[in-house]
């Protein structure tokens, strides 16, 4: 024990400390799901419908069960026959099987899986399979499928994990699965400038570089999965759910994620994996090819028409949406993301008089689910196309036309919820000076014409969630805390050790995450949304803060002092009475009297809504927090060839509190570019069901060469009055505005209002010849 005379805290939140994986993944050494050890897999491949919609009339797996190197085929029919319903998953529906059986409903549909000793014998046997067909009407169109007949599904399922949908049990004859509307005043009663398009958005790819992987076993009667999964929490207790097993028998592992964008959600390969490795007790694995990875999840294909009206002095009077997302053949999480878009469809703005009829529709194509914006992105670029075209047609500046009518702190939104911690104004601002909007610039160069676009988006975080925290101190003075969020390039592993060390006084270093394992590790609802920093994070907080209180009152006990008179600083426990001071591995050692003990402390943190009215879809307090950013850009676009190069992005997020502030420029550049790619190349090409470009052959992506001359990420701080030290999710924020954006330079620069993305040359150039 020692006295001191003063101490100095070690500052964490705020600070540009490393990624705590950063070195590893330079050197490639960090392990990801397929590097972890197993224990030693057979490989399974599967067979995939060539047919859209068909009956299933007969398998013939006998060429493929005399293959070399196969130990067994499993068809969806034997997989029903051992689970029956618990076979058909899906958060929202329980309407997927692991494998088909009866029914095929998307060209590419797994139909039965190969097991066999090694990757290329597997892949081999699955072509050997033969299927028998009666086929059936497909509907690849979301409008025609709005429209009613042929059905993708005979009638609708909801499964238990989202109770508000269980009144659609039962329903028939239908295609959309889902459908919220937003009532609000009425638009038909006003009067004024009124622009009204019709957009469309492509299904896209996440093309995370790790492929998805899954491998499973049983140890006893438990069943045991390594997988890549964002969603480890919800994994187990599907997995518990199809095998009929208590939770404490299944347990799911994982590892960092090399990307994942939403692609590695919910029910991937997990059911099938788990279902092979239960019937057949054999540890099987699958690694999905790139061309497979196509198949498992696409983003939501959508089409909005959109109106936007503004009265004499320039205020947005009325707002109509008519949005429908293509679900593809099984809903995934449809439901949601057609709810927590849809009410967001008028934007960031005070309007008075709003409309928006959103609906999740069954098609015959691959299953569409959670993509980095979660479905915001398709109907920020109506409103902000909408909004801009308005201010045009108005004579008015876009920015300023904006700023008139945007959101601020108290306002309420359309939906009902008051604006607490969006800072879109800033935003704005903050875009539009970085890239000089007011001042002059050559409008055209030969065949160059350039244009400034701006575009502001708005979302709401995922409520309600879940998420638990358990740090584990040392006696040493480090600590291990224990979180099932999981890594996947965000660098929530830094973040969440900066948060614990600020509350405990460490160091860079000095907090270690536990990687994801449901045996260890305590309930997280998911990793998506941005939530993580958020509800992780002040998991995090107060489990930590929970460990200083244990340590203020060991410490106190110590010293003979009231708990009021110790605080915790960097260099120990400190009495200000006495002014004596401890430190950590002092006061452990001495309350346990062993090196190497450990103290342990948890939390949890849940967030609550009010689900939205049935009959106007208003909600006082439909999210926690809300997410703003803004992107202003200026481009060129050639008129000969119809491309268009970016000179100057700017993207600006208002996330309440930088706790890493490199980290949060980084998600602004990451979210930035990948809407680039959405704006500009990303779109997923189907002929009657068929992919034709599902391969990094075909799929055109950004390269270095597509990069702005200049990128400039702008972090933008209003505190958030319960987020951990103020901080808000960063992650999704500038992908949201991005698309409209560029296009809405191009329409600066070429006076053409382009409603279909991407925005290719072909595109531009069609639109450019049409122009009137």
């Amino acid at each position: 024990m020692t006295t001191v005379e003063s101490r100095s805290s070690v500052a964490a939140v705020g600070e540009r400390w490393a990624r705590v994986d950063g070195r590893a993944k330079v050197r490639g050494e960090l392990r990801y799901a397929a590097d972890q050890p197993v224990r030693p897999c057979l490989d399974v491949a599967v067979h995939r419908s060539t047919r859209p919609h068909a009956k299933i009339t007969a398998i013939d797996t006998s060429r493929a069960l005399a293959a070399e190197g196969v130990v067994a085929v499993v068809t969806g029919a034997d997989l029903y026959a051992e689970f029956g319903d618990r076979l058909m998953t899906g958060p929202a529906f329980s309407d997927q099987p692991c494998l088909a059986y009866g029914k095929v409903r998307y060209v590419g549909e797994p139909i039965a899986a190969v097991i066999a000793h090694g990757v290329k014998q597997a892949r081999e046997a699955a072509e050997l399979i033969e299927v028998s067909y009666d086929e059936l009407e497909p509907v690849h169109d979301v409008d025609k499928a709005v429209q009613g007949a042929p059905f993708v599904h005979d009638e609708l399922r909801p499964s238990i994990v989202f109770g508000d949908l269980k009144h659609l049990r039962g329903k028939r004859d239908t295609n959309v699965n889902y459908e919220y509307n937003l009532r609000k005043g009425d638009p038909s009663s006003v009067s004024g400038t009124t622009v009204s398009y019709d957009f469309w958005c492509p299904p896209t790819h996440h093309v995370p570089i790790e492929l998805p992987y899954a491998a499973a076993w049983c140890e006893g009667e438990r069943l045991e999965l390594m997988a890549t999964t964002q969603t480890p929490s919800y994994v187990r207790q599907s997995l518990a759910d199809l095998l009929d097993l208590p939770l404490n028998r299944v347990r799911v592992r994982t590892a960092p994620l090399g990307g994942s964008f939403g692609a590695k959600m919910y029910d991937r390969l997990e059911p099938l994996v788990a279902a092979l490795a239960w019937t057949q007790k054999m540890a099987v694995k699958i690694t999905a090819t790139r061309e497979e990875a196509f198949l498992l999840t696409t983003r939501h294909g959508c089409a909005v028409a959109g109106s936007m009206t503004a009265d004499e002095n320039g205020m947005i009077v009325a707002s109509t949406s008519d949005v429908r997302y293509d679900t593809g053949a099984y809903a995934d999480v449809g439901p949601r993301i057609t709810a927590k878009s849809g009410l967001v469809a008028p934007g960031p703005y005070k309007i008075e008089n709003v409309r928006v009829k959103s609906r999740c529709v069954y098609t015959n194509k691959p299953s569409a689910g959670p993509f980095r914006g979660f479905g915001v992105p398709q109907v920020t670029w109506a409103h902000e196309s909408l909004a801009d075209e308005l201010a045009r047609q108005l004579g008015e500046d876009p920015v300023e036309f904006r700023r008139r009518n945007m959101l601020r702190e108290g306002d309420i939104a359309p939906v009902g919820t008051p604006m607490h911690s969006a800072d879109f104004l800033g935003s704005l601002d903050a875009v539009t000076e970085a890239i000089g909007w007011g001042t002059p610039f050559v409008k055209q160069e030969g065949t160059l014409v350039r244009g400034r676009g701006v575009a502001v988006g708005v979302k709401a975080v995922l409520t309600p969630t879940i998420s638990n925290a358990v740090v584990q101190l040392n006696q040493d003075g480090s600590a291990s805390l224990l979180i099932s969020t999981i890594d996947m390039g965000q660098g929530s592993d830094t973040i969440m050790a900066q948060i614990a060390a600020e509350v405990l006084c460490l160091g860079e270093g000095d907090v270690r995450v536990i990687q994801a394992d449901t045996d260890v590790t305590p309930y997280d609802t998911i990793t998506a949304g941005s939530r993580s920093t958020y509800h992780t994070g002040n998991a995090v907080r107060l489990a930590a803060e929970n460990m200083r209180d244990k340590l203020v009152e060991l410490a106190a006990e110590r010293f003979g002092v009231e708990a009021t008179d110790i605080k915790l600083t960097s260099d120990g426990l400190v009495s200000a009475q006495t002014q004596e001071t401890v430190s950590v591995s002092e006061l452990l050692h001495g309350h346990f009297g062993a090196r190497g003990t450990t103290l342990t402390a948890e939390a949890n943190f849940s967030t609550s809504w009010q689900p939205y009215d049935h009959e106007n879809g208003l909600s006082p307090q439909v999210t926690e927090h809300w997410f703003a950013g803004a992107a202003a850009v200026q481009l060129t676009v050639d008129t000969a060839t119809g491309r268009i190069h970016i000179e100057h992005l700017a993207v600006a997020g208002d996330v309440g509190r930088a706790i890493n502030p490199a980290m949060v420029e980084q998600q602004l550049s990451g979210a930035a570019i990948m809407g680039i790619g959405h704006a500009l190349f990303d779109q997923m090409v189907f002929d009657e069901g068929q992919i034709v470009n599902g391969t990094l052959l075909d799929y055109q992506l950004p390269s270095i060469k597509d990069m702005p001359d200049k990128l400039t990420p702008i972090i933008i701080e209003s505190p958030h009055r319960t987020g951990p030290f103020g901080a808000k999710g960063v992650g999704e924020t500038t992908i949201i505005p991005l698309a409209p954006a560029i296009a809405n330079a191009v329409r600066d620069a070429t006076g053409v209002r382009i409603t279909t993305l991407p925005l290719t040359p072909e595109r531009v150039l069609t639109a450019l010849e049409e122009q009137p």
